[in-house]
């Protein structure tokens, strides 16, 4: 299915998405990116049904093609204060405002968002599937989440982060209950299940 360019026939249309909410360690990274009206790439889809190597290859070709693109995090210590949905929305609204340029529209993926400025803006479901800027903007998140992860791995290297990027697999939630939880894991998240209880 080829993505579509636009979905608003405005100049200037922002694409934003998210990556690291379901996780239980790490920040929420959102991306906002502005791709030219003529931007076309085979490649680009949903980053998460592209493999590691393809975001990878994807990643300086959008950051080179883009008019403007910006990525930002919101970490754990804010997550457990606002909670993820609204940490989500706020990692998204930091990324539009590092932006060179301002947007004229925002697409944003999922169904939950809250006014930028007074910037019209539309929720689509399934948008990092269907339109460019938004699949753009879901490599960059999920790229440069990636790589905060492997930094913090080689902190604590026993959770291993730079294989589960902080998401509950079961390898993860094994080494919480060995190891306890670290500076980096959300603390208003269930890290363990109820048969797993943790001494946080």
């Amino acid at each position: 299915m080829n993505l579509l360019a636009n979905f608003s026939k405005l100049d200037l249309e922002c694409g934003t998405d998210e990556a690291g909410r379901g996780c239980l360690a790490g920040p929420v990274t959102a991306s906002a990116v502005i791709l030219p009206s003529d931007f076309a790439n085979n490649l680009l889809n949903d980053s998460k049904l592209l493999s590691e190597k393809k975001r990878l290859h994807l990643k300086p070709i959008i950051e080179a093609e883009a008019i403007s693109f910006a990525v930002d995090h919101v970490f754990e210590d804010e997550i457990d204060k606002i909670n993820i949905l609204n940490a989500s929305i706020l990692a998204m609204h930091k990324s539009i405002e590092k932006l060179k340029q301002q947007p004229n529209f925002i697409i944003v993926d999922g169904n939950r968002f809250k006014p930028f400025h007074s910037i019209p803006y539309q929720t689509i479901i399934k948008g990092d599937s269907k339109y460019l800027s938004i699949a753009a903007a879901s490599v960059l998140a999920k790229t440069y989440r990636d790589a905060y992860m492997a930094k913090i791995h080689e902190e604590f290297p026993m959770y291993n982060w730079i294989k589960n990027k902080g998401y509950p697999t079961k390898e993860h939630r094994l080494a919480i209950k060995k190891y306890g939880a670290t500076k980096y894991h959300r603390k208003s998240f269930r890290l363990l299940p109820e048969q797993l209880n943790l001494e946080l």
